[in-house]
C-alpha cells in the first residue's frame, strides 16, 4: 500500500518552499504530487517535512481523500506515477464537450447517423449558449440547464429534442465514469432531477384530400433542360411514398438490389431498426401503378443500390432535401400554392395514413402495421413468421381509392353538407328553438327562401317572459333534402 507524506524539496529564490505530497510505493519508488501551498523556513524542518499546522491540515485532508479513492481499486502493482495519475483523474472535472463528440462517433460507428446528427445539433447549441466548446460536466447545473432550455422556448421542436439528447449523453457518461459500488463519483452534478423538459409543439397535420392528391399527380411537370429535373424526381418519389404505404425517403435511398425480389420490397426501417428486436423489418408488394417508376430509376450499374439516386446525391439528407424542392416547385409553379403551404415528403406519408383510415375504414392498428410503426413490436414478438398480406391489401385499397375512383373525401363531403343551407320555397322546413334544452318555439311550413327567414319567424314566436339578451339554440331541418343545421341567437325584446 502506498504511503503519503507532506514535504518540501527545493527553496525558491524568494525564500518560500513549495509543498508536495510524497508518494512511496515499494522499495525506493517515490513520486511527488504538487499542491498549491507554500511555507516559509519556519513551516518546515531540516528533514524537509512540513510543520506548518494549517498546511499540514490541508495536506492531511488531501491524503485522506487519496487513500479513500485508492482503497476502492487494486494498486499493489502500481507505480507512484500511476497512483498520481489516478488520484488526479478522480478529482479532475470531465469535459462534457469532449465526451459528447466521442459519444457521437460511437453512434456513427453503430450506423445511427440520423440520431448522431440530432445529438450533434443538441450539444453544439449548448456550447453556443455557454460560449465555449469546452463545456465541463460541472457547468451542467440545474440553473444553467434551465436557462438554456428557456432560451429555446420560442422553438417548436428544439426545446424538447435538444435537452433530451443532452440528457442521454449525460446518462451515458454517468454510467461510464461513476462507480457507485465503490463510491467513485466523478460526475457529481445531476441537473435533471429538478429540470422540466417542455413538450414540443404538436405539428399541424400535413395530410391532404384525395382531390388534392389527384391534382398534384396530374399536374404537368415544369419544363427543364435537365435529364431528371427536380420537379419530376419530387413527383416520382412522392408517388413511391404514397404507393408504398408511406415509406420514408431514407429507406427509398438505402434500398439495395437484394431488397427487391418477385415484385416485393423487403427492408428494415432506418429510423427504428436499431431500437427494435425485429429490426423494424417489413415487406411491401409493389403495386402495378408504381412498377414503371421503379424501373425508371433502376440502377443498371454494378452498384449494390436498387435505385440510381446515389449517382447524383451523396447522402439521404441531400436526397430528401432535393425531393422536397421538387415537390415544392410543382406546388408553387403548377398549382399556385403559396410557399409556406407547399407539400413535402411527409405530406404524402400522412395522406396515406389518413386515407387508409378515413376513406378505407382501416383501424389505427392496421394503419400502424402497414406503416411499420413501433407500436406493433410487442405483438410481433409472439408471431414466428409475420404475414404482411393485410398491409399489401390495405395499400392497394388506398391506391384504388385515390387514382381509380372519383370518390370525394369525407372531409370535403362534410364541408359541403355544412354549406348546404339554401332551399326552395317549395321545400318543407321544420324549425325549432331551444332554451336550456326546452322547446320554446316551433314551426313546420313551406315558402321560405333562406335560413334567415326561418330564424326571423322563430324569434318572433318566442315567449314574452324570455330573459332579454339570453341565448337560444335553433335547429333548422330541410325535410326534403334531409339536411339539418344548428344556429345560436341572442334574445332581444
Amino acid at each position: 500500500m502506498a504511503t503519503f507524506k507532506a514535504v518540501v524539496q527545493k527553496q525558491r529564490k524568494d525564500g518560500l518552499w513549495p509543498v508536495y505530497i510524497r508518494i512511496s510505493q515499494g522499495a525506493g519508488k517515490v513520486g511527488y504530487l504538487k499542491t498549491n501551498k507554500l511555507v516559509d523556513s519556519k513551516g518546515c524542518n531540516k528533514k524537509h517535512e512540513v510543520t506548518d499546522p494549517f498546511v499540514m491540515k490541508y495536506c492531511a485532508d488531501r491524503i485522506a481523500d487519496y487513500v479513500d479513492s485508492l482503497n476502492r481499486v487494486e494498486t499493489e502493482s502500481w507505480t507512484p506515477r500511476q497512483i498520481i495519475d489516478y488520484v488526479k483523474d478522480v478529482k479532475k472535472d470531465i469535459c462534457f464537450s469532449d465526451y459528447a463528440r466521442q459519444h457521437n462517433l460511437e453512434l456513427i460507428k453503430k450506423g445511427q447517423r440520423r440520431n448522431a446528427r440530432n445529438y450533434e445539433f443538441a450539444y453544439q447549441h449548448l456550447e453556443r449558449y455557454a460560449g465555449t466548446t469546452k463545456v465541463m460536466f460541472s457547468h451542467l447545473t440545474t440553473l444553467f440547464i434551465s436557462n438554456w432550455i428557456k432560451s429555446m422556448e420560442g422553438t417548436a421542436r428544439c426545446k424538447e429534442m435538444y435537452p433530451i439528447c443532452v440528457r442521454q449523453i449525460w446518462k451515458a457518461a454517468v454510467a461510464e465514469y461513476n462507480d457507485y459500488d465503490n463510491d467513485i463519483i466523478r460526475i457529481k452534478t445531476n441537473p435533471w432531477l429538478k429540470v422540466k423538459i417542455p413538450k414540443g409543439d404538436t405539428p399541424e397535420k400535413r395530410a391532404i384530400t384525395m382531390e388534392a392528391c389527384r391534382e398534384f399527380f396530374n399536374a404537368p411537370i415544369p419544363e427543364s433542360r435537365m435529364k431528371y429535373p427536380l420537379a419530376e424526381v419530387g413527383r416520382d418519389v412522392a408517388m413511391m411514398i404514397l404507393c408504398l404505404a408511406g415509406i420514408n425517403t431514407a429507406d427509398i435511398f438505402q434500398l439495395k438490389k437484394e431488397n427487391y425480389k418477385d415484385g416485393i420490397i423487403s427492408y428494415e426501417r432506418a429510423k427504428t431498426r436499431k431500437a427494435r428486436a425485429d429490426n423494424a423489418y417489413i415487406e411491401m408488394r409493389v403495386p402495378d401503378i408504381l412498377v414503371p417508376i421503379i424501373n425508371k430509376y433502376r440502377d443498371e450499374t454494378s452498384s449494390e443500390y436498387l435505385l440510381n439516386f446515389h449517382q447524383r446525391l451523396s447522402t439521404q439528407d441531400s436526397f430528401n432535401a432535393n425531393v422536397n424542392i421538387g415537390i415544392r416547385q410543382i406546388c408553387e409553379k403548377q398549382l399556385g400554392i403559396k410557399h409556406e403551404d407547399a407539400y413535402c415528403v411527409y405530406t404524402f406519408r400522412h395522406t396515406w395514413a389518413t386515407i387508409a383510415q378515413n376513406e378505407c375504414g382501416a383501424t389505427e392498428a392496421e394503419v400502424g402495421f402497414a406503416m411499420n410503426h413501433s407500436a406493433n413490436r410487442v405483438t410481433r414478438g409472439y408471431i414466428k413468421q409475420v404475414d404482411f398480406t393485410p398491409a399489401w391489401e390495405l395499400n392497394e385499397k388506398v391506391i384504388e381509392k385515390i387514382f381509380f375512383t372519383e370518390d370525394k373525401s369525407k372531409r370535403l363531403e362534410q364541408k359541403e353538407k355544412k354549406r348546404m343551407i339554401r332551399f326552395s320555397y317549395r321545400h318543407l322546413v321544420r324549425g325549432t328553438v331551444y332554451h336550456r334544452g326546452k322547446i320554446v318555439a316551433k314551426i313546420e311550413d313551406v315558402g321560405f327562401s333562406n335560413v334567415e327567414e326561418v330564424i326571423k319567424k322563430l324569434m318572433a314566436m318566442l315567449p314574452d317572459d324570455m330573459p332579454n339578451r339570453s341565448m337560444v339554440q335553433i335547429k333548422v331541418e330541410n325535410t326534403d333534402s334531409g339536411v339539418t343545421q344548428f344556429y345560436e341567437r341572442q334574445v332581444r325584446h
